[in-house]
């Protein structure tokens, strides 16, 4: 579990500067259904570290915290408030620090709105879902937002599945699907019949990159979808656990016509960093409470 840190005056937009560069220390944990993230923001530093998520969603959160403090090299009574949100928040709570949670939606619009000033649409997938939400530029908040959590297709189970059945690991397959040469049509969305066709197309000798990229074609028609339902307004953000997936950002923006804004802050943290961002505005609400 390696921790990163950088200045946050490199990766802010200089109107989101005063609020993060406040003096009060703040984490925001993200517990998703495959993976957990955490940022900590500390002075003018911002430290993020990424882990399996595991069973127990308060020990996840606690490993996570443990990591940040001891790579800030500052002590845990120093963390003034943390926020919780994604697949395991409601497991979270913490004798020592005053604590809170958050939908994961909220969170991201946040996050990408800190990441990115002009961010108006995000495509947020992970393990388990996919969401597209709609934001409002001036100050973050959610306008409209479609999930789907029914079906596994187009999530990160999705991809999982089909890299187990190519033969690649999870971290290679979107690369892969850079190499094809040939587009295949996958017509199933739903995983149990997609495995089928991959099985039969596997027998044809169609290439592995070519049944990669026809996956994450089909994936990425069922994320436009629900894209199409609240309408895309750029600048469009991608974040969850799959936008480091070079394929499926290829695909997406293939399909919508539109470009994916890059960020100085990899975009898998963006519901962290939201619920940072959240617990550094719970922490002077209860002063402001407090004093009045």
């Amino acid at each position: 579990m390696v921790i990163n840190s950088v200045s946050i005056n490199e990766i802010m937009p200089k109107e989101r500067l005063p609020e993060l560069l406040d003096g009060v220390s703040t984490i925001g944990i993200d517990i998703g259904s495959r993976q957990s993230k955490a940022v900590l923001i500390h002075d003018n530093q911002l430290y993020t570290v990424i882990s399996a998520s595991g069973v127990d969603s308060q020990e996840t959160a606690e490993r996570l915290i443990a990591r940040l403090v001891k790579g800030a090299e500052i002590e845990r009574s120093e963390i003034s408030w943390i926020v919780g949100t994604g697949y395991g928040r409601v497991a979270m709570q913490f004798q020592d620090i005053p604590s809170g949670v958050m939908t994961e939606i909220t969170c991201h619009a946040l996050g990408a709105h800190f990441l990115n000033a002009g961010t108006r649409t995000i495509i947020d997938i992970g393990g388990q879902d996919c969401k597209a939400i709609k934001i409002d530029p001036e100050n973050g908040h959610v306008i409209e937002f479609v999930m789907n959590d029914k079906c596994a297709a187009g999530t990160g189970r999705f991809l999982e599945k089909t890299a187990e059945m190519l033969g690649y690991s999870l971290e290679e397959l979107g690369d892969r699907v850079l190499e094809s040469k040939k587009k295949l049509e996958i017509s199933s969305q739903c995983v149990v019949f997609a495995e089928s066709e991959i099985i039969s197309l596997k027998a044809r000798g169609e290439k592995r990159e070519d049944i990669a990229a026809g996956i994450h074609f089909a994936a990425a028609r069922r994320v436009k979808n629900l894209v199409k339902r609240i309408g895309l307004d750029p600048e469009l953000v991608f974040s969850g656990g799959v936008s480091n997936n070079l394929g499926m950002k290829h695909a997406l923006e293939d399909l919508l016509k539109n470009p994916i804004k890059t960020t100085a802050l990899d975009t898998v943290y963006c519901g962290a960093l939201g619920a940072a961002v959240l617990a550094k505005r719970a922490f002077r609400d209860s002063s402001i409470a407090k004093e009045s």
